[in-house]
């Protein structure tokens, strides 16, 4: 079933009745988009919120010298969006880009609203995923600032833990704000180790 997952990942938050998940899914839209596409640019009004099913993201801005900083990933089980320019309709200062094929469940801001007025409880999900996304970005901003580089990447690698494999090491670099050859020596010292 398509909505399988993303059923899962709501029902740790609230419980839906039959009529609520067929009212939830239908107001989802399905979007298979190939990697290397650029689902939000600079200076775009984010017009959706959407969940994973399939692939990654790499969330990211240009910095005053025109230097891509990595954010964050999104993968399997997770949503993605800019929130501020969604909810706030301003223009984003954020790129999201596809490293794979992926496949997303999307809301757009009227159908969200929509869902929010049919089944309010969804606030409850919404709160609990902005509540999530703060955390783990209070978290990181914390750890860049305090903790060496290689405690960075092994916690990178426990909020991540399939990534290595599956993006270029100069997008885990700009993530923990280091060299991928720091990254490379990270990793082999951490090989030597085991």
């Amino acid at each position: 079933m398509i909505y399988e997952n993303i059923l899962k990942n709501v029902s740790k938050c609230i419980t839906l009745t039959t009529d609520e998940i067929a009212q939830f899914t239908g107001i989802l839209t399905t979007k298979k988009i190939p990697k290397k596409t650029m689902l939000l640019n600079e200076g775009e009004i984010c017009q959706f919120e959407g969940y994973v099913q399939k692939g990654c993201v790499r969330i990211y801005y240009l910095d005053e010298n025109g230097f891509e900083v990595t954010l964050a990933f999104a993968v399997e089980d997770w949503w993605i969006s800019d929130i501020a320019s969604f909810h706030y309709h301003t223009p984003s200062s954020l790129y999201m880009e596809t490293l794979e094929d992926s496949e997303f469940l999307m809301l757009t801001p009227d159908t969200k609203e929509r869902l929010l007025e049919i089944i309010p409880k969804f606030e409850r999900v919404f709160r609990m995923l902005v509540q999530r996304r703060l955390a783990v970005l209070q978290n990181r901003l914390i750890h860049t600032m305090a903790k060496p580089a290689a405690d960075r990447y092994l916690e990178f690698i426990a909020l991540y833990p399939t990534i290595s494999q599956r993006v270029p090491q100069y997008y885990i670099a700009s993530y923990l704000g280091v060299s991928p050859e720091f990254v490379s020596i990270i990793r082999k010292r951490l090989a030597a180790k085991k």
